[in-house]
């Protein structure tokens, strides 16, 4: 069975820093395109960030210079570090896994998702 937990989520003011994780289990992580998206109240899914197995990373113009992702394979699993949060980046945080490995900023290539976790910044 398959199963992305993300966790890490909470409750934090403007201009804090926030890290999440999101610990893959059930397939081979390493061959995993990973990604984090974000849906936020009243928004429709936002693509945040991807990284692949080698480390290359692909960033959505608007969260790149405040948010960070990295994965360890040895772990199995991802992380988004947030810096400089806003009150706009109030969402629930969903990671996914592209089974077959690629580098995407379109929710429908992710084959497998988690439950999210919420996020909300207080201004």
């Amino acid at each position: 069975q398959v199963q992305l937990v993300e966790a890490g989520g909470g409750l934090v003011q403007a201009g804090d820093s926030l890290k999440l994780s999101c610990e893959v289990s059930g397939l081979s992580f390493s061959r995993c395109g990973m990604a984090w998206f974000r849906h936020g109240p009243g928004r429709e899914r936002e693509f945040l960030a991807a990284i692949i197995r080698d480390s290359s990373t692909h960033y959505a113009p608007s969260v790149k210079e405040r948010f960070t992702i990295s994965r360890d394979n040895a772990k199995d699993t991802v992380y988004l570090q947030m810096s400089s949060l806003k009150p706009e980046d109030t969402a629930v945080y969903i990671c996914a896994c592209h089974a077959w490995g690629r580098l995407s900023g379109f929710a429908r290539e992710y084959d497998y998702w988690g439950q999210g976790t919420q996020v909300t910044v207080s201004s």
